[in-house]
C-alpha cells in the first residue's frame, strides 16, 4: 500500500511547482519588417458613411403622441398645483402629527377644560336661534369667554393682536372708502356750479 501511495504523490507534486521560461531570438533569423496593430485585417474597420434614417410612425405611435400632446396642458396644470400643494400639505400633516402626540401627552386638566369651552360654544349655539348671524358670532363668543378663564395671559395676548389687526382694517378700510369718495363725487363733471341757472 504504500508503494502506490508514493507513486502517485510523485506526479501530482509536480503539478505545484512553478517553472519560468524565457524566450530568446534566433541568432540565424533576419529582421522582417514589423507590421502595425491596425495594418491586420482583424483591425481593419472599413470607413462607410452612415447615415440616419427615421422610421415612418404607426398608427400606434401616432395616436399615442396626439394622446400626449391633449393631455400635456392638463398633467402640466397638475404638476403645477401638486407643487404648490405639497408644502401645505405637509404642514398639515406635520400639525396633525404634533397635535396628536400634544393630545397623547396632554398636561393634567387639559381636558376637563376643553370639555367646558365646547360646552361654552353649545349653549351659544343654543342662545343663537333663529338668525345665522347670530349663530356664526354667539358660539365663538362663548367659547372665548370660557377659554379666557382658564388661560388669561393668552386671551390678553389674543386681545391685543385681534385688536391691533381690527384697527389696521379699519384703517386700510376707511382709506378706500375715502379714495372712492374722492374718484366719484368730485369729479368736474359731478360737481355742480353754484352760479347755475335759477
Amino acid at each position: 500500500m504504500f508503494k502506490v501511495i508514493q507513486r502517485s504523490m510523485g506526479p501530482a507534486s509536480l503539478s505545484l511547482l512553478t517553472f519560468k521560461v524565457y524566450a530568446s531570438q534566433k541568432k540565424d533569423a533576419t529582421h522582417k519588417a514589423t507590421v502595425k496593430v491596425n495594418e491586420l485585417s482583424l483591425y481593419s474597420v472599413p470607413e462607410v458613411q452612415s447615415k440616419y434614417v427615421e422610421e415612418p410612425r404607426t398608427e400606434l405611435e401616432e395616436s399615442i403622441s396626439n394622446l400626449r400632446q391633449y393631455c400635456e396642458p392638463y398633467t402640466s396644470w397638475c404638476q403645477e398645483k401638486y407643487s404648490q400643494t405639497e408644502p401645505k400639505m405637509k404642514s398639515l400633516v406635520q400639525w396633525g402629527s404634533d397635535s396628536y402626540e400634544f393630545l397623547q401627552n396632554a398636561p393634567p386638566g387639559f381636558f376637563p377644560r376643553l370639555g367646558v369651552i365646547g360646552f361654552a360654544g353649545i349653549v351659544g349655539l343654543l342662545l343663537a336661534r333663529g338668525s345665522k348671524l347670530k349663530k356664526l358670532v354667539y358660539p365663538p363668543i362663548s367659547m372665548g369667554l370660557a377659554a379666557s378663564l382658564y388661560y388669561p395671559q393668552q386671551a390678553i395676548v389674543f386681545v391685543q393682536v385681534s385688536g391691533e389687526k381690527l384697527y389696521d382694517w379699519s384703517l386700510r378700510g376707511y382709506i378706500v372708502v375715502e379714495d372712492l369718495w374722492k374718484e366719484n363725487f368730485q369729479k368736474p363733471g359731478n360737481v355742480k356750479n353754484s352760479s347755475g341757472n335759477k
